[in-house]
């Protein structure tokens, strides 16, 4: 018998200290490269987006990955391309994320959740919309970490 897997994860992390370092000027453009940077680590990539101080992915992984190691290679290649590309070596991003496995049936819904990161932030901050997914996925929490 063949293995079939469905391993798909919405990912949330943010900016070191959750400052707003991430430009509208360029910010599609780092979408577009962690995206691109998803796939190239051998997972597959379903919609990137964010705001200023925050990024969401949805990309689905093989049972080889492990997402600690497929993370922090994620996250480096992330403050890489800052770095070179825009000039900012102060950027970096938070230690740590968040992360959440995704139905096929619901997958329709978190890239549109994703896609429409800009306006959901004129209503919520982000340490709402992390509580609130923690919540609903009924993950256990220190709330001194949410700062």
């Amino acid at each position: 018998m063949s293995t079939y897997l469905s391993l798909h994860y919405h990912v949330v992390f943010s900016t070191k200290n959750r400052r707003p370092l991430i430009d509208d000027r360029w910010k599609d453009r780092l979408h577009e490269y962690l995206g691109g940077t998803i796939n190239g680590l051998g997972g597959q990539s379903q919609c990137v987006g964010g705001v200023a101080d925050h990024v969401h992915v949805l990309f689905g992984l093989k049972a080889t990955h492990c997402l600690a190691d497929f993370m922090r290679e994620f996250k480096k290649a992330g403050s890489i391309w800052v770095h070179d590309e825009i000039g900012d070596s102060r950027f970096a991003w938070q230690e740590g994320y968040s992360a959440f496995t995704v139905s096929a049936t619901s997958r329709d819904a978190v890239r549109n959740y994703i896609a429409n990161q800009e306006q959901h932030h004129h209503r919520k901050t982000f340490r709402e919309e992390l509580v609130e997914l923690l919540d609903k996925a009924g993950v256990e929490y220190d709330p001194k970490f949410l700062r």
